[in-house]
């Protein structure tokens, strides 16, 4: 049972290729058929790095070596 469990998990990846290998890159891992490809639009790779920024910026803040801005402040701005 354990190892039916291991054997349907699957790993997501986010992958930054330059432009002039995008299309070697694709042709290469259509070839494994293990493999689904989902390429983004730009504006959700856009979304995806800011989101990810965003956890960046608040694990910092976690760990103490930012400080974080009061939510007060924050909305001032808006």
């Amino acid at each position: 049972m354990q190892s039916d469990l291991k054997a349907k998990k699957n790993m997501k990846a986010v992958l930054d290729i330059k432009d002039s290998k995008v299309q070697f890159v694709m042709e290469l891992l259509e070839n494994f058929s293990f493999v689904k490809i989902k390429p983004f639009t730009n504006e959700k790779a856009l979304l995806l790095s800011e989101i990810r920024e965003a956890v960046d910026t608040l694990n910092l803040v976690k760990k103490g070596k930012i400080q974080a801005r009061p939510a007060k402040e924050l909305l001032n701005e808006i």
